[in-house]
C-alpha cells in the first residue's frame, strides 16, 4: 500500500526500518559485494537520488567523454555531492566558458593529457571543438563549485533562448515530468517563443488503469501543473502533446531531438 508506506516513512523509527530494508534488498540485487555504484551516461532524477541519499545507499556519478580517454569528473560515494557529477579528476583542467563559472552556466571546456588529439581523418569536426592551445570544447553547459565539483545544466544544442532573453535548459524541466507515474519520456521544445511538452506515457498503464482520453488529459495537465510550480516563471510549459508512438533514438538512445523542434501545438 503505497500511501501508508509513505505516511510511515515520515515517522522516524518506521521510516528508518523501511528505509534500512529497501536498502538491503537494494544491495541484495546488485550482488552485496560492490564497493560502489558508478552512475553516468544521463542525468540522474533528482527524486530517484534524493531517495538513494535517503537511505545511504553507495552510489555515484560520473562524468567523462570517449575523448578524454574516458573520465573528468568523479568522487567516492562517501564524498560525493548530490546534484554534481563528481570533482574534476586530478589529471584533467576544466573551464566554465563563462564570466562566473560558480553562477553563471557556460559550456565546459577540458584539457588534459588523455584529451584526444582530434577526430580520425576529420579536420573539420577537429577543429570545431579544439582550440589551438588543447582545449577540447564538450557541448556541455555546467558551473563549478569552489571544491571542484562539477554540476551538468544541459547541452549548447538543446538550450532555448525564452523571449525575454533568459536561458532554458529542457533537460532539467524534461527530468521532471519523467518522474511522474504515467510518463515515459519526454521533450519540451520552443513554439513561438513558448514552451510545450510532448509527452509519450505509459500506455500499458493507462490501458490497466482504463483511463478514457479526458482522464488521461486531465492527469498530464496535472502534472504540467506541478511542473510548473516548481521552476522559474520563463521555464514555464504552456502546453502539451501526449503521443501515441515512442520518440526516435539515435544508437546511444538519445532522442533525436531535431525531429520534433517543429512539431505543432
Amino acid at each position: 500500500n503505497r500511501p501508508f508506506i509513505r505516511l510511515m516513512w515520515h515517522f522516524p523509527l518506521l521510516g528508518n526500518l523501511i528505509r534500512k530494508r529497501i536498502k538491503r534488498e537494494m544491495e541484495e540485487a546488485f550482488g552485496n559485494n560492490f564497493e560502489e555504484i558508478v552512475l553516468g551516461g544521463a542525468a540522474l532524477n533528482k527524486e530517484v537520488e534524493q531517495f538513494l541519499q535517503s537511505i545511504h545507499f553507495r552510489y555515484t556519478v560520473g562524468y567523462g567523454m570517449t575523448e578524454c580517454g574516458p573520465l573528468i569528473a568523479y568522487a567516492q560515494w562517501d564524498q560525493f555531492k548530490p546534484g554534481s557529477v563528481g570533482r574534476v579528476v586530478d589529471r584533467m583542467e576544466v573551464r566554465i566558458n563563462s564570466d562566473d563559472p560558480h553562477k553563471k552556466v557556460g559550456e565546459i571546456w577540458v584539457r588534459g593529457t588523455n584529451n584526444m588529439l582530434g577526430y580520425y581523418k576529420n579536420p573539420e569536426a577537429t577543429n570545431a571543438v579544439m582550440t589551438a592551445d588543447g582545449w577540447m570544447k564538450t557541448g556541455d553547459l555546467g558551473i563549478i563549485d569552489s571544491d571542484g565539483f562539477l554540476y551538468i545544466r544541459g547541452r549548447c544544442k538543446t538550450m532555448i533562448l525564452s523571449a525575454n532573453g533568459q536561458n532554458i535548459y529542457p533537460e532539467e524541466i524534461e527530468n521532471k515530468l519523467n518522474s511522474f507515474p504515467l510518463v515515459v519520456e519526454s521533450l519540451v521544445i520552443s513554439d513561438n517563443k513558448k514552451l510545450t511538452a510532448l509527452i509519450y506515457p505509459d500506455w500499458a498503464k493507462v490501458r490497466e488503469g482504463k483511463l478514457t482520453d479526458e482522464q488521461l488529459n486531465s492527469t498530464m495537465q496535472q502534472y504540467i501543473s506541478q511542473t510548473n510550480k516548481c521552476i522559474p516563471r520563463y521555464c514555464k510549459i504552456s502546453s502539451f502533446i501526449i503521443r501515441k508512438e515512442e520518440f526516435e533514438k539515435t544508437p546511444k538512445h538519445s532522442i533525436k531531438r531535431y525531429l520534433y523542434q517543429s512539431e505543432p501545438s
